[in-house]
């Protein structure tokens, strides 16, 4: 029983090495449209719709793909991550709405 009582007072690893990273799209435009995050370590994006319209906040490279509708709020999981540069985009507008994730080896 005395295991059970010191795995319990055990501290719990975080499971996100980061704070989220809030994006915003509006008039079909991220907003930061280029975010860095470190390799190696899981994350969060959140994004606000600003827009008039429902977007398709989508990544082949991140590997999501989550609607959001107008005035609406959504968080997408992503990493660990490799170094590189990652892109994202609205798929109902990917001409006007497209954005990067570069994941940087920290030193």
């Amino acid at each position: 029983m005395s295991c059970v009582w010191l795995a319990a007072l055990a501290p719990v690893p975080a499971a996100w090495a980061m704070e989220p990273v809030h994006l915003e799209v509006k008039d079909h435009h991220f907003t930061p449209d280029h975010i860095t995050v470190p390799a190696g370590q899981r994350f969060l994006i959140t994004l606000d719709n600003h827009d008039d319209t429902t977007d398709e906040f989508e990544s082949y490279d991140l590997k999501f793909e989550k609607i959001v509708v107008s005035g609406g709020t959504i968080t997408v999981h992503a990493g660990p991550l490799h170094p590189g540069t990652y892109k994202f985009f609205d798929d109902y507008h990917p001409d006007q709405a497209t954005g990067t994730v570069t994941v940087t080896q920290e030193p």
